[in-house]
């Protein structure tokens, strides 16, 4: 049986033996592949998501003036770490979901600083629901509650984690304006 199926494997079709048309599919598969996550990782780059003037203005230079971006610890998050989920499958839907992005770079819907910041807290609205559904999964990437000390924080955010933690919040509830300004007309429903 191991012998007619080695045999079969390696006898010629009408032009290339089965061996030979699987092992170049295979290579090309491994290339392909590895070709795509290249590419793909490299969407995930400071300099790649920068590279555009709409972001290269207002967001990147809002982001270079936060915590995320210069921190005591030295540990700096990119734009990836917090728009982009870690999970391969979740990444790969992000990532088809950034076609959108594309759509509207081409049209030039933010196009001008203006056109920005009309569409800002539209913008926000869908990362912050984006990232509500996610119970902001990348937060958590860096953020745990079960590795905070909260005798080491200021005593009103250790109060406020702490009851946050309780309600069931997710950190986004609380955290928005971290890395780019709160959008005009943004209004804090926990403020009413």
């Amino acid at each position: 049986m191991i012998k007619r199926l080695w045999n079969w494997f390696w006898s010629p079709t009408s032009r290339y033996t089965w061996g030979a048309i699987f092992v170049v599919g295979g290579v090309a598969g491994i290339v392909f592949w590895g070709g795509f996550n290249t590419f793909m990782e490299h969407t995930n780059t400071l300099h790649f998501c920068t590279s555009c003037h709409e972001m290269s203005g207002k967001p990147y230079a809002e982001y270079k003036k936060s915590v995320h971006y210069r921190s005591a610890s030295g540990v700096r998050a990119i734009c990836s770490d917090c728009h982009v989920p870690k999970d391969w499958t979740a990444k790969l839907i992000r990532k088809v979901r950034a076609t959108n992005e594309l759509y509207h770079k081409i049209i030039g819907t933010i196009d001008t600083p203006e056109k920005f910041e009309s569409h800002r807290l539209e913008m926000a609205e869908r990362v912050w629901a984006s990232m509500k559904a996610s119970d902001s999964r990348e937060c958590r990437n860096c953020h745990a509650y079960e590795a905070m000390d909260f005798h080491k924080q200021s005593r009103r955010s250790a109060k406020k984690m702490q009851e946050g933690l309780e309600e069931g919040k997710t950190c986004i509830d609380c955290h928005k304006g971290i890395a780019h300004k709160l959008p005009k007309g943004y209004v804090d429903e926990d403020d009413d």
